[in-house]
């Protein structure tokens, strides 16, 4: 359900950033050419963006709210760990620059500098 609520909010995001992006500053939409009247003119179309822009601004608000909702409610049973696990020990660092692991090869130095010839 987060998941399928967090694509939704994308979703939604990318079409709200590109209602928004095709308005013009002063409010005259996409400038379309057409009939003065109807919704392919420029005031039919700055209505049909303006509208737009708010029911998809709204749905956005609304998923947020519902996207945290459900974050809550998965997170709220479980106990947060506050301290380590001591029992596992470190991993041995590889060394690059050292000979490769083979039955005869001499063992690394833990000097790194150790092998430096000048």
């Amino acid at each position: 359900m987060f998941l399928f609520l967090t694509v939704l909010q994308a979703i939604v995001a990318a079409a709200l950033v590109g209602v928004i992006l095709m308005q013009r500053s002063e409010g005259g939409g996409l400038g379309i050419g057409g009939s003065p009247s109807g919704m392919l003119s420029a005031r039919g179309a700055a209505d049909f963006l303006t509208r737009s822009t708010k029911w998809l601004a709204v749905l956005f608000v609304v998923l947020s709210i519902a996207l945290a909702a459900v974050a809550v409610e998965s997170t709220s049973g479980s106990a947060i760990e506050s301290t380590l696990d001591r029992t596992v020990a470190p991993a041995a660092p590889a060394d690059p620059l050292g000979p490769a692991t083979t039955g005869d090869a001499a063992p690394a130095s833990d000097d790194p500098l150790a092998d430096v010839t000048e």
